[in-house]
């Protein structure tokens, strides 16, 4: 509807409000690249391990046989070339094109981040919104991303312009929400689910982060953060859980020597079957 609509739809030249749809902000990526599905994960606030999750399913995928992407757009608080091993590396340009190439790991996962285009990696990016959202979607539009199955989104935390440029912009296939157990995330988590509701945005599950950690012992399970309440949220928007992932102290070795690629985090089967059957 116009700023300036009188409400008066039968004597409007552009016809019904009700009628008109809108706007398609979707952008293409350039015609080089090949990318299957897009899956976008995403959290309402920070520190709960969303950029651990991308990096955990886009190795748990790879694994299973096929190739895997991740689009870094966190542009600020990028931190996925360290759990690779890859913050030393800067993405090539393609020989006369004005395109990218991703940096590609061990694995053969291909990334890109904000930290391959800077001199130094420890350089901040102050950048007000419209500029970051622009260098997310150059990312789709300006890398050339070779025969991916399945993209991974690390998305910023939040519901600000950036998680509205990635779903208007990429053809989004689905998005699994990330959690982590304290109660003050419940709210956290109920934002992001209805934000992805009103985008029509398809959610894949719940994934809950640092749920429980098990006694080496006993093996029971420790409620560090309290009890989880996980399954209520996911019972009250009808969706599944797909994982529980414990505190272990391998993950964080693992993370921070850049070995991401060789951490074997079982409970994540669920998830990958799952994200298996959109293609």
């Amino acid at each position: 509807m116009a700023e300036d609509c009188g409400h008066d739809c039968g004597n409007c030249s552009q016809g019904s409000c009700a009628d008109r749809k809108a706007p398609n902000l979707r952008v293409e990526p350039n015609k080089d690249s090949k990318i299957k599905k897009v899956i976008a994960i995403v959290s309402g606030k920070g520190g709960v391990g969303k950029s651990l999750v991308t990096s955990l399913l886009a190795c748990k995928m790879q694994k299973m046989g096929y190739r895997s992407a991740i689009l870094d757009a966190d542009i600020t608080g990028p931190s996925i070339p360290e759990s690779f091993g890859e913050s030393d590396k800067r993405a090539d340009v393609v020989e006369g094109q004005d395109l990218l190439q991703p940096v590609v790991t061990e694995s053969g996962v291909q990334l890109m981040s904000m930290n391959f285009l800077l001199q130094n990696e420890n350089d901040p990016v102050v950048w007000r919104g419209p500029v970051i959202s622009g260098a997310v979607k150059q990312f789709w539009t300006d890398v050339v991303w070779k025969d991916v199955d399945f993209m991974f989104v690390d998305m910023p935390p939040g519901t600000g312009d950036v998680p509205l440029t990635v779903f208007q912009s990429l053809p989004i296939d689905g998005i699994i929400v990330v959690s982590s157990p304290q109660q003050l995330v419940r709210v956290i988590v109920e934002k992001a689910v209805k934000m992805a509701n009103m985008m029509n945005i398809p959610i894949l599950g719940l994934i809950e982060n640092m749920s429980y950690v098990k006694c080496p012992d006993c093996s029971k399970e420790i409620y560090v953060f309290g009890k989880s309440n996980i399954e209520g949220i996911a019972k009250n928007f009808n969706l599944p859980v797909l994982a529980r992932i414990p505190m272990r102290p391998e993950t964080s070795a693992h993370v921070d020597s850049g070995d991401i690629e060789n951490l074997e985090v079982p409970e994540l089967e669920e998830a990958a079957e799952v994200i298996k059957k959109l293609l």
